[in-house]
């Protein structure tokens, strides 16, 4: 089918030789596109919406042919959130948690630790009414259910969430790992050393700690001193290591402590030369080896992770290092990523009581083939590492990876082990709990199951419907028919939104019928389909064969053929211009003959869309002045030929504006214009306007003379030559007179341009006095900087200005400096203090942070040109420097500029120590432009560590800027005189 703008074209095709009053049923038919060929499916990507008759396309390829259940829902199959038998529970991924997912995994199934967990006293759990929700409090009540819905659940995977708050945890910020491990491990001994249970209050350390000595042997004496120290994970350096073994070798090896390093010998009572080694003494059942893939890089000042590949074996013999000891891998945490800020946390753990192996991967849990580890290629990738290097071949019996964290090693079980330690039963008062939360969840799981078959017999419903009412909706050749909205029919397709009445209201014409311009927004269908889609889902008005609206067709026939008109016209006009004018003409604006084609077809266009009716008479054809939609209203051509009128309506006097035209041009112009105003070539211009003429240029003259006279009278004053000054009084002059330079400066801007700006009538001396009669300034501050708002006069000019001007005030300055009009001091203290006041108070402002160098001077002045925005990349920088609020300068932001740390600050101003914290800057008396000197105690290089150390310290505050080369910081501040204090 042919583009909707050629389906119009084509319907409308026919006024080109058929006169409004000339229309058919045909021709009406044609403009509302009855007769168009109906799409067939499979002929259109999408529906012709300029084809009435085109119903394909609309949402129908949905329900025809054979439909798919599923389609009719979007409700997952509950069981799908079963879990399956002889499987393991998964944990829910809260945002950023997965490092925490795999711990719990991982003490999980540790038996003996879930076992010792479930012993744990628990009154709120024991006494709990199973009608109510059931909330843990403690960390071990939390992580007892926990362990319990792992066990028991019969969901696919568990929401930690009551866990992770009560731990305190950001869901959102993925913390370290390993320091999570110690933080927990040290939290939940503390948790069961208050256990009643004395058995309770040693799990942690009996499973997990391990202890060694700091051997320390004097070169000197060869005495030997052994330091005890506890550990729950050993923690091992893997950088240059291929393998756990060479890494645990590092770990143990000889130190020596020579230098500044030497050890102070009890024996010898001096620092001698030592050696100091580490020495096992114990090991643990549960043996926690982190390999330190994260590590401070000082050259970046952050963290990063260590790619290395590092070999394990699945049994460790521990006995190069101790006694004889075996232990086999139970579980490897795993960490894909290359940042150690960012990245993915899994789990590999051994099931204790059949050997399999399972990968934890939040809700996602995988069973190893063939009681196997297997590590997968997906953990071993490092995206984008720098020097990728290749996975070296591992040894049957051993591991071998680039992101395993940490290690988890079980004491070597004996061969036919007690039932009793390799079964844990989850307690009574615990499984209550357990029960009614699967209780819940198989009622979830039937209230799903019952809304995916409530969804599927309305689908199937509809799917019904559907079939039966399309095949009846296209309507045949010379059969009743009406028009139904597409949209409508749209949404009655789509399954996912509720299907409302028919509302056809916003299709009709001001006649009440179908408008020929909303034709291409309805879809034509059979008088049978419309009736059963009126009678389920109701609505109208309805529209049919006799809702083809004649008068519309009429208007548009009428206006359409203007337009074709109109182009002819236009090259008519244009020539008849040209000609040489004979016989009297008609004014015409020269600007309205230049567009009058664009606002004539500007014109149509508005009448054709709006429907505003214009009487027009062209070519015999009368358009008749009526409404043509609703509410229409007769709009008169507000712009043609009206660039002649003055503002009283009538000719212009600007001759040079219009153009005489012939009286054929004017009647053409006219039968598009008709209600343009018309002047005849004799018709005079505007009486009112040539007597304002006249009037303005007599004004001129005048003001041009006053100018010249005073400027002759004030010549000196007008181009400023031979002033006075206070500085250096004149000599042979006794008095100075007064006024304000505002008044000065407007009176050379009337003698400059006395046509454009109005004269200078009032000296406005009153501005210099307060509101007592008092002048507001004195000799010293005039000296000071006060004179910038007064000008000097000679009293010979003072003559002159009392003749010209009125004067509401004469104020003089006596050579013995002394004003002729008394000082009001009440007004002048309060200007004065209201000076000091606005020095203390300001928004905005700019100091000076300058870093004095050790027995040297300061390195630079400070210069303006530091507080300058020359350029749009000065004014963003100033941008981000201004404050937000009304918060004081926190200066250990002054730390970031100069490396200077807090607590090495000495600020001073004026010599004077900045050190009250209290203390507001007003008080201190650090003004707009003021200077603090920084003196460092010790400079500070390490940058990252020291933002570490002090970071959560420093508010977010404005950040100083320290130019390139220079010492000072300029500083954009807001203060309050009794506002904060300085914070260093």
């Amino acid at each position: 089918m042919a583009p909707r703008v050629q389906l119009e074209k084509a319907a409308w095709r026919w006024v080109e030789h058929v006169k409004p009053e000339e229309i058919t049923q045909e021709h009406i038919e044609l403009a509302y596109r009855i007769n168009l060929p109906a799409c067939k499916r499979g002929a259109c990507r999408r529906n012709c919406k300029g084809n009435p008759n085109c119903l394909v396309g609309i949402g129908e390829q949905a329900w025809l042919g054979e439909i798919d259940e599923n389609t009719f829902h979007n409700i997952d199959d509950p069981n799908s959130e079963r879990r399956d038998k002889n499987t393991f529970v998964g944990l829910t991924n809260l945002g950023a948690t997965c490092y925490v997912n795999t711990f719990l995994q991982v003490w999980f199934h540790n038996l003996e630790l879930r076992r010792i967990l479930y012993q744990c006293h628990n009154s709120r759990a024991q006494e709990h009414d199973t009608d109510t929700d059931y909330d843990p409090q403690s960390i071990s009540e939390h992580l007892q259910y926990l362990f319990a819905l792992l066990q028991n659940s019969n969901r696919k995977y568990i929401d930690p969430s009551g866990l992770v708050k009560a731990l305190g945890l950001d869901t959102g910020q993925q913390q370290d790992a390993q320091e999570f491990s110690k933080l927990f491990l040290s939290l939940l001994e503390d948790t069961l050393s208050k256990q009643k249970n004395p058995n309770l209050h040693n799990v942690i350390q009996q499973q997990f700690c391990g202890q060694f000595f700091y051997v320390t042997v004097c070169n000197q004496c060869g005495r030997s001193s052994a330091l005890p120290s506890r550990f729950y994970e050993l923690e091992l350096n893997i950088l240059g290591h291929k393998n756990l073994t060479e890494c645990i070798t590092e770990f143990l090896k000889e130190e020596k402590l020579d230098g500044e390093n030497r050890y102070f010998c009890e024996s010898c009572q001096s620092k001698q030369s030592a050696t100091r080694r580490i020495k096992l003494h114990s090991l643990p059942p549960t043996l926690n080896l982190q390999l330190m893939r994260f590590v401070f890089d000082r050259q970046t000042g952050h963290k990063k992770k260590l790619n290395t590949f590092i070999s394990f074996p699945e049994q460790l013999d521990m006995e190069p290092f101790l006694e004889k000891s075996v232990y086999e891998l139970s579980a490897v945490l795993i960490h894909r990523g290359i940042s150690a800020y960012s990245g993915h946390y899994i789990a590999h753990v051994k099931d204790a009581l059949t050997g399999d192996w399972y990968k934890f991967n939040d809700e996602e849990i995988e069973k190893m083939e063939g009681k196997k580890l297997q590590l997968g290629i997906e953990e071993d990738i490092a995206e984008a590492v720098k020097s990728p290097s290749r996975k070296p071949k591992c040894s049957k019996g051993y591991h071998c990876s680039r992101n395993a964290y940490m290690l988890v090693y079980k004491v070597q079980a004996d061969e036919h082990p007690d039932l009793s330690e390799t079964s844990v039963e989850v307690p009574a008062f615990l499984q209550r709990l357990v029960d009614r939360d699967n209780h819940r969840f198989e009622e979830w799981c039937m209230e799903m199951s019952d809304m995916r078959k409530q969804s599927v017999d309305k689908g199937k419903a509809k799917h019904e419907e559907v079939k039966e009412l399309y095949e009846l909706l296209p309507a045949r050749d010379g059969e009743q028919y009406e028009f139904i909205p597409l949209e409508w029919l749209k949404k009655w397709l789509d399954d996912s939104t509720a299907t409302k009445e028919i509302d056809t209201s916003l299709f009709l014409c001001s006649h009440g019928k179908l408008h020929p311009d909303k034709v291409a927004d309805c879809k034509r269908v059979s008088l049978q389909a419309a009736e059963l889609l009126y009678r389920r889902y109701g609505g109208g008005p309805r529209l049919d064969g006799s809702s083809l609206c004649r008068d519309c067709v009429s208007w548009r026939c009428r206006v359409l053929r203007l337009k074709n008109q109109l182009n002819e016209d236009y090259k008519e006009v244009s020539n008849l211009v040209k000609r040489t004018l004979s016989g009297e003409g008609y004014w015409v604006g020269k600007a309205s003959l230049r567009s009058w084609r664009q606002l004539a077809l500007e014109q149509l266009e508005e009448d054709e869309h709006e429907g505003k009716h214009i009487v027009i008479c062209l070519n015999g054809e009368t358009l008749h002045e009526k409404d043509y939609l609703s509410g229409g209203t007769e709009e008169e051509m507000k712009t043609f030929n009206e660039d002649i009128l003055c503002s009283h309506g009538s000719l212009s006097i600007l001759e040079a504006e219009r153009k005489l035209v012939s009286p054929e041009v004017w009647s053409k112009l006219r039968e598009y214009f008709p209600k343009a105003p018309e002047f005849t070539e004799k018709q005079e211009a505007c009486r009112q306007c040539l007597t304002l003429e006249q009037e303005e240029k007599d004004n001129e003259a005048v003001s041009k003379m006053m100018a010249l006279d005073q400027k002759n009278q004030l010549l000196n004053l007008f181009h400023e030559k031979n002033r006075p000054t206070l500085s250096k009084w004149p000599q042979n002059t006794d008095v100075l007179y007064v006024v304000p330079l505002f008044f000065v400066e407007e009176w050379r801007k009337f003698i400059r341009r006395p046509t454009k700006s109005s004269p200078v009538s009032n000296v406005g001396n009153s501005l210099l006095l307060c509101p007592h009669g008092g002048f507001m300034f004195t000799y010293d501050s005039l000296i000071s900087g006060d004179a910038q708002h007064i000008a000097l006069l000679w009293p010979s000019e003072w003559e002159v200005i009392s003749r010209l001007f009125i004067v509401d005030q004469a104020i003089s300055i006596h050579c013995l400096r002394e004003s002729t009009e008394e000082l009001c001091w009440d007004c002048r203290e309060s200007f004065l203090f209201q000076q000091q006041k606005d020095l203390r108070e300001y928004n905005q402002a700019t100091i000076y942070i300058r870093k004095v160098l050790e027995d040297a001077r300061m390195v630079k002045d400070v210069t303006p040109e530091m507080n300058a925005s020359s350029s749009e990349a000065e004014e963003e920088r100033e941008e981000h420097l201004k404050l937000e609020g009304g918060e004081d300068p926190d200066f250990s932001q002054i730390m970031h500029a100069f490396s200077v740390a807090p607590f090495d600050q000495n600020l001073s101003i004026d010599g004077k120590s900045l050190t009250d914290d209290s203390a507001t800057l007003g008080s201190l008396g650090v003004v707009p432009e003021s200077i603090i000197c920084l003196k460092a105690d010790e400079p500070i290089a390490d940058y990252a560590a020291m933002d570490d150390a002090y970071q959560g310290k420093c508010v977010d505050l404005q950040k100083l800027s320290n130019p390139e080369g220079s010492t000072d910081v300029v500083c954009f501040i807001h203060s309050e005189a009794t506002g904060g204090g300085v914070q260093r």
